[in-house]
């Protein structure tokens, strides 16, 4: 015969847990007169044959058809009242857990008007807390019958949940308000995800208690990366590459000339990125190498189609080796037509 429980507790400071089940396995035989006692800390939910019948307070608490009407239903008087039912009871913590770490695991698209493409790639990172608002609610929609439920159950859906809103608030914002300022309005933006969220962390017995931004800057997506996210076309991207190429060079130890093409690339970036927003960037007419008043020659060297392209010779060889660019192997060597090139170029 199953143990029958007269005195039903969990003395635990929960400091990871949300919900404990009692027993931990099975159906508990509890019977009228038997005592809950729950912490300050605490909510104990009553539960018989899947419902659940009845939420104690901290306090201690005695099993009887008198604060669980329902249960004379089920043990009638023929039993004194004494008879033993199966039940359980869910203790739930009432503290808020703080400091959960959320961060944007992608950035996030944002209106940036006026400034290069348009648009900007936003990263933040950040804390938040949480707290079981209706621990019935919880208990019934989120827990079920796990003995056990922790943080690190329910953290990865809240983390979706806040990223969710945070980039609706941010589209929002950044409908009204450049980058810089929007990365001024971090308290804002927080206070406007809690507000989003609210519902949805009441629908499963939750309360948002905090949404802290701790920072929100640009992405450092490199033109490779921005690429493979498909916001950048192939001659855009070439383009942003010789920046990015120009930018490390004036990060060696190289002197003025370098730190010269570092500027210039800098400031070139952000009218390439407004070239592509608006139509797609072209290379020039004539033939001519961007940024540069040479002839293009009918034929060339990889190393020669780099200069024009004003890329590294391994980023043409690349291009030749995933036959983005068509070139005629001599020998051991290739040879780029100017058409193919062009070709390419406006890809």
């Amino acid at each position: 015969m199953a143990r029958i429980f007269d005195v039903v507790e969990y003395a635990n400071e929960m400091s990871d847990e949300i919900v404990h089940r009692f027993p931990e396995e099975g159906i508990g035989d509890f019977r009228i007169g038997s005592q809950v006692i729950v912490r300050e800390s605490q909510w104990a939910v009553f539960f018989r044959d899947g419902n659940a019948l009845d939420v104690f307070k901290p306090g201690r608490h005695t099993i009887a058809t008198a604060n669980i009407p329902v249960l004379i239903d089920w043990i009638g008087k023929a039993f004194n009242d004494r008879t033993p039912f199966p039940a359980e009871v869910y203790f739930v913590s009432r503290k808020e857990f703080a400091n959960k770490k959320w961060g944007t695991p992608q950035p996030i698209i944002v209106r940036n008007p006026g400034m290069g493409l348009g648009v900007a790639l936003l990263q933040g990172f950040g804390t938040y807390s949480f707290q079981v608002k209706d621990p019935q609610q919880f208990v019934t929609q989120i827990v079920g019958v796990q003995h056990t439920y922790r943080t690190s159950d329910i953290e990865e859906r809240i983390r979706t949940m806040l990223l969710s809103k945070l980039q609706d608030v941010l589209g929002e914002t950044g409908a009204k308000n450049s980058v810089p300022e929007m990365i001024g309005l971090t308290e804002e933006i927080g206070a406007a995800v809690r507000a989003k969220a609210k519902d949805d962390f009441e629908a499963i017995g939750l309360t948002l208690k905090t949404f802290y931004i701790g920072n929100l800057k640009p992405s450092e997506k490199s033109a490779q990366e921005l690429r493979d996210m498909g916001m950048l076309d192939m001659a855009t991207y070439t383009q942003l590459q010789a920046a990015d190429a120009m930018r490390d060079a004036a990060q060696n130890e190289g002197g003025g000339a370098g730190l010269t093409a570092g500027i210039g690339a800098g400031m070139g970036i952000g009218n390439i990125m407004g070239q592509a927003l608006q139509g797609g960037y072209q290379a020039p007419a004539g033939g001519a190498a961007a940024g540069g008043g040479a002839k293009m020659p009918d034929v060339m060297t990889p190393a020669e189609a780099a200069q024009f392209m004003k890329v590294t010779e391994d980023d043409i060889m690349e291009a030749i080796k995933d036959k983005s660019l068509k070139a005629k192997k001599v020998g051991k060597a290739y040879r780029i037509s100017k058409a193919n090139l062009e070709e390419f170029m406006n890809s």
